[in-house]
């Protein structure tokens, strides 16, 4: 037994010290008024239990609305109730425990009146007033900690950003950090089908049917012209996004490997970058919601609110900081977790894979244009691939599965390791190293790595929304974006300013790093390590899709390998055997 194992099992014996359910009375307050600074109410409904202790509070705030039902999947470990709200804590499982469950409309969304920013600097402020508000009623404890999916996470690290007083843990659970990075401009290439989607279905949807005169100001919602026109990072994404340093209060990140499109960069970067004393990193793998309802994960949220909201021992703290779920290919019930002591792992072997160019672009499914070998090939090669697209919102595709089975077919290059020799684990961050060209003035990397079975067919994944994913993670780049920040970048992650762009003339051929989000994958014996270098979105991408720009059309994109121009693909490999 390792040191992490050792102080797992140590840590174990106190689990059970938890908060046990009482049968007190469910008080439903809704429609709360929450005053801020600038004389604004929010609208907030209060879930707590009938009991005279006073209680922590449990605090969503979000764009969501939280009179929204959400009715649950019927395989989800917590059973339908009338209180649920999609992405939230479940107030009939918590508030039996001792605790307030609180939900927060933001400005100009549900029932609370003003201009509707979402995930901007002013939902920060706002969520900070709501806390120390909060703290201050005469039915709680003081302690405030934040707890909730996706943009319930998100919405955290702004508030995190601004240490309220009374916020005392915050737990975000899949939760984009980088607005810019994570979410709409990947490698710099804006995410538009992602953006376009989410912004029609989560803020338009909320608006259609309900008469101006309810509230007006909601209707100047400008957030994807915005996003739109400041498409380098600035100020702007700055004050909207995770600052690490600034972050003191007591912090779980939680991600997914699924989430390798939208939250899982905020989960780790998020971890690494936080001025927290105390810190903790889980990753995990499924759907967006299953774990966070699953009785094992409300176990680690429940033992860790317990710690920093009512002082229990409850053994969390003594767990190694790290507990991640270790992917064995294409069969969930047989994944288990395991405790590290750091993130990335201390023991990673970074181990490059060069690319060997053999032939031309075939364009069949599953051909492959080379090798990915651990010895630099011997000569210099190069190859050629068009780059147009086929429409302007990349794979315009609501299949997890676009770009395969005779939808679109297959672009670029494709890469593959001769048959592992034996089972190979690769857990951490990847970055992918090409020199290119291209007969335009700029040139879209989408990178993908898939696990290929020795049937020659893609080892599937659990994605975030429960479909089937053919890739285990994904990279992006755009040439021109390819500036570094040498303060930030690491061996293995480049860090992209993304604060100028610098165009790329007829046939100049420059070094790019691309940055492929981490993940954790042991690739079974037999199996091939694939990589999909492609000038569009590639196989797993929806809902996930970029924008397809006009300098693609027409245009001629090479890649080159050997030499001075030799491109690789680091990856962190783990050796057997335990920390």
């Amino acid at each position: 037994m390792n040191a992490a194992e050792q102080a797992a099992k140590k840590a174990e014996a106190k689990s059970a010290n938890v908060s046990k359910p009482h049968d007190w009375k469910l008080v439903v307050e809704k429609d709360v008024k929450i005053p801020l600074r600038d004389g604004t109410l929010l609208y907030a409904d209060v879930f707590r239990p009938d009991t005279t202790e006073k209680v922590p509070v449990i605090l969503n705030v979000s764009v969501y609305q939280k009179d929204k039902l959400w009715i649950p999947p019927e395989d989800l470990e917590e059973k339908a109730n009338p209180y649920m709200n999609w992405e939230t804590v479940n107030p009939e499982w918590w508030c039996p425990r001792g605790y307030a469950c609180v939900r927060v409309d933001t400005r100009g969304s549900g029932k609370s009146p003003g201009k509707s920013e979402p995930s901007s600097y002013q939902e920060g402020l706002d969520t900070y007033d709501s806390i120390e508000w909060l703290a201050k009623q005469s039915w709680c404890s003081g302690n405030i900690g934040m707890l909730g999916i996706s943009y319930h996470a998100a919405s955290q690290w702004r508030a995190a950003n601004l240490n309220p007083p009374s916020l005392k843990a915050i737990m975000p659970w899949e939760g984009r950090g980088d607005q810019y990075r994570d979410q709409a401009y990947h490698g710099g290439i804006f995410a538009l089908g992602f953006i376009g989607n989410w912004w029609l279905t989560h803020t338009a949807h909320h608006l259609l049917g309900r008469p101006r005169a309810t509230n007006p100001d909601a209707f100047h919602n400008d957030m994807m012209w915005n996003m739109m026109r400041n498409d380098l990072d600035s100020g702007y994404w700055r004050q909207n996004s995770t600052q690490g340093e600034k972050i003191k209060v007591p912090l779980y990140s939680v991600g997914n490997w699924g989430g390798f499109s939208m939250h899982l960069r905020g989960n780790t970067e998020g971890y690494m970058n936080a001025a927290s004393e105390h810190k903790k990193l889980r990753i995990h793998t499924g759907t967006h919601f299953h774990p966070f309802h699953a009785e094992e994960g409300r176990m680690d949220q429940l033992r860790w609110f317990d710690h920093w909201l009512k002082g229990l021992d409850t053994g969390i703290l003594d767990e190694p900081p790290v507990k991640l779920e270790i992917r064995t290919g294409g069969s969930p019930d047989r994944y288990a977790f395991r405790f590290e002591n750091e993130w990335p792992l201390a023991r990673t072997q970074w181990t490059k894979f060069h690319l060997q160019i053999d032939r031309a672009p075939t364009g069949e499914l599953m051909d492959s244009e080379g090798v990915l070998s651990p010895n630099a090939p011997s000569k210099e090669s190069s190859a050629t691939y068009p780059a147009s697209g086929v429409t302007k919102a990349g794979v315009a595709s609501g299949s997890s599965l676009s770009t395969t089975h005779g939808n679109t077919g297959r672009t670029g290059l494709s890469f593959e390791t001769a048959p592992l020799e034996r089972d190979t684990e690769v857990t951490g961050p990847i970055v992918l190293n090409l020199w290119v060209s291209s007969t335009s003035e700029d040139m879209d990397l989408f990178a993908t790595l898939r696990n290929i079975g020795p049937d020659g067919k893609d080892v599937c994944e659990v994605g975030q929304h429960g479909q089937p994913v053919q890739c285990v993670t994904k990279g992006w780049l755009r040439a021109s974006h390819r500036k570094l920040d040498p303060e930030k970048s690491l061996p293995y992650r480049p860090y992209h300013a993304h604060d100028e762009r610098r165009w790329l003339s007829d046939g100049e051929v420059v070094e790019c790093q691309v940055e492929i989000w981490p993940t954790s994958m042991v690739f079974a014996k037999g199996h091939r390590i694939r990589l999909d270098v492609q000038p569009r979105d590639g196989v797993g991408s929806a809902p996930y899709t970029h924008y397809h720009a006009d300098y693609n059309a027409g245009a001629d994109n090479t890649v080159y390998s050997g030499g001075a121009r030799g491109s690789w693909l680091m990856l962190p490999i783990v050796p057997a055997g335990g920390s």
